[in-house]
């Protein structure tokens, strides 16, 4: 339905507050009192209405839409007739100075005040309580049964969204205020209920089907449990941003998302040290290498936000890098961006790019990281990410790169994959070869930082995605093993510590980042199921189907001969990893590539276990070189 026009909304108000003067001077007239004392009752009576009407317009009481109406328009109302009264009052003491009369008797002046305002709010109360009951789409068989968790303006602002919200979704029921402190008051007409047993008895008490979660004073572990005990009960549960969070508080009620597996699993925001940062690449040079990952892409928009003067985006994979770059033109930055198609295993490519550019800063991201892929092409993973990186690393200190940041992955840590024994060989000759860069000290020399984490929620490839895929498609969930657990952290995260852990390095340090507790897979795909309103291995079944090649039961961050060292920040610390000789183990690398090119795999691979002699093998074809 339309909403009226303002000129038909003031019609009305002036209607409302004529009607009142007219009921003043019958009440009036009943009980033997003049109302009108003037000569000229039709005169003082347009007068008045005149005043009422101009103070109208100056508080424009009738621009909001009364279906909608708020304690803010009978503020409006209140204020409008307190000045009308009060202006009625002077002109009555000025007439009566000049012409020994009044115009209203002051009593009844008083009391038509009140009668207008009560009319005025009454009329918007009675129209916006018809609309939410017969014109508001809402059918109340369809409507979810809900509970709010919280009491606080944050709650009180969602359940008021979801009043005023057509077509409706929600039937509210009440709030929980965690501390029991208001149980026996009452917001929006809707009780506080007294949280003396569990959610999901409180909630089944009650006939309740949903919960929204609107506490954001909640630890990570409170929520998760009343997560965990309502999907238990197939009860769903809802989440909504924080008040400061909204574009637009017109849209609360759309930005009321089901939980997902993210909600759960993300921590506390990390605070950065912005000044360090953009210390490190305000005005300078970017270049991202990978830029068009899930990784890359997410350091691409967050190194956006400190100013670069250039952005050079890497990447072999055409399709992505092109959607990457009209997502940063939509951004409208000041910062030149430029594209370039290249694979980092074409060193020639690179050097084109080095010296075309002049990188200040490289972000490396780029690398091959599925582990069963590389166990099946050991040649590919030497050459992506062992060549790839040795390219990059040489030319950034033939080009006096100021800070190179190479991305690595726990899985290098005592890899039992060639994926992750790629990756350590990576590790070691970028740290190696900064410490023999460090000995030249007549010229700025390149500071060579690592960064290590584990699996990164929602990239490409991970084990999200892939849950998600096969619960749209009716199941079953794949699980390798089920006691398999892994470390998660988001993709924002993630790519925060990263940017963090380069402005700090000195060079030379691999940064091992706080990953938080370890989450079992199969809690982890059982969580989902019910996420998604099924019951694990009833609607989706959950199937293992074994270890993959290179597959570990678990991660680590730390070799068995490293300790860690704290930094100034606390996710951050430094793995203490013995470093060895530069020019020892570029002859290795150099030897390991040439391999790569002329001979099988298990020569390729017997070559990475000399070099990283942690590297054991697990579930794979190369387990018979660890024998030898």
């Amino acid at each position: 339905m339309g909403y009226l026009p303002r000129w038909i909304v003031l019609l009305l108000d002036t209607f409302t507050v004529a009607f009142s003067g007219v009921l003043t001077y019958l009440l009036f007239n009943g009980v033997k009192l003049a109302y009108i004392q003037a000569a000229n009752e039709l005169v003082a009576f347009v007068v008045y209405i005149g005043i009422a009407v101009f103070f109208f317009w100056v508080f424009k009481t009738y621009s909001g839409i009364i279906r909608h109406s708020s304690y803010i328009d009978a503020l409006k109302l209140f204020f409008a007739q307190s000045a009308t009264l009060m202006v009625m009052v002077l002109l009555n003491f000025v007439y009566l100075l000049t012409d020994g009369d009044k115009l209203f008797l002051t009593t009844g002046l008083f009391i038509n005040a009140v009668l207008s305002f009560s009319f005025l709010f009454f009329y918007r109360v009675i129209v916006k309580q018809s609309f939410e009951k017969f014109f508001s789409g809402k059918e109340k068989k369809d409507l979810t049964r809900a509970i709010i968790y919280g009491s606080d303006a944050n709650a009180i602002a969602v359940a008021n969204a979801l009043k005023s919200e057509v077509p409706g979704r929600f039937k509210l029921l009440g709030f929980i205020d965690k501390n029991n402190q208001n149980t026996t008051k009452r917001i929006l007409d809707l009780p506080i209920l007294n949280l003396n047993r569990k959610v999901p008895v409180l909630m089944r008490f009650i006939k309740a089907d949903a919960l929204i979660i609107a506490d954001k004073s909640l630890s990570k572990e409170e929520r998760s449990t009343i997560v965990d005990d309502c999907l238990e009960f197939n009860l769903k549960v809802y989440t909504i941003p924080l008040v400061t969070d909204w574009d637009d508080q017109k849209e609360i009620s759309k930005n009321i998302k089901s939980f997902e597996i993210h909600d759960l699993l993300e921590r506390k925001p990390i605070v950065l040290d912005t000044k360090a940062i953009s210390n490190q690449l305000f005005e300078k040079t970017v270049l991202i290498t990978g830029a068009a990952g899930s990784i890359g892409s997410e350091i691409v928009r967050q190194v956006l936000e400190f100013n670069p003067q250039k952005i050079i985006l890497l990447d072999q994979a055409e399709t992505p890098l092109h959607s990457l770059s009209l997502e940063i033109a939509s951004k409208d930055k000041d910062v030149i961006v430029r594209n370039i198609v290249a694979d980092i295993r074409n060193v020639e490519m690179l050097e084109r790019v080095f010296k075309s550019y002049q990188p200040q800063v490289v972000y490396h991201a780029a690398a091959y990281k599925h582990v069963p892929l590389m166990e099946e092409n050991p040649a590919q993973a030497i050459f992506t990410n062992v060549m790839g990186t040795k390219n990059l690393a040489d030319l950034s200190k033939k080009y006096k790169v100021e800070h190179f940041v190479m991305i690595s992955t726990d899985k290098a840590v005592n890899p039992s994959s060639v994926m992750g024994a790629s990756k350590r060989i990576a590790e070691m000759y970028v740290q190696s070869l900064h410490f023999k860069n460090a000995e030249n000290k007549s010229s700025r020399q390149t500071k060579f930082i690592t960064t290590r984490f584990g699996n990164v929620l929602g990239s490409n490839g991970s084990v999200v995605p892939l849950f998600t895929k096969q619960i749209q498609e009716g199941g079953p969930i794949t699980i390798t093993h089920p006691e398999i657990i892994r470390y998660f952290m988001t993709i924002p995260e993630a790519c925060q510590l990263v940017l963090e852990a380069g402005a700090m390095g000195k060079g030379g340090e691999i940064f091992i980042f706080d990953m938080g507790k370890p989450v079992k897979i199969i809690d982890l795909a059982k969580k989902m199921i019910r996420l998604a309103g099924y019951t694990p291995d009833k609607e989706i079944k959950i199937a293992i189907v074994g270890l993959r090649p290179g597959e570990k039961l678990y991660e680590e961050l730390l070799n068995n001969s490293a300790k860690n060292l704290p930094t100034h920040h606390d996710k951050i610390m430094i793995a203490e990893e013995i470093c060895k000789d530069f020019n020892l183990l570029a002859d290795e690398v150099e030897d390991l590539i040439i391999l790569s090119h002329l001979k099988p795999n298990t020569q390729i691979v017997s070559k990475m276990k000399k070099i990283v002699p942690e590297f054991k093998s697990m579930n794979s074809v190369f387990q018979e070189l660890d024998t030898k």
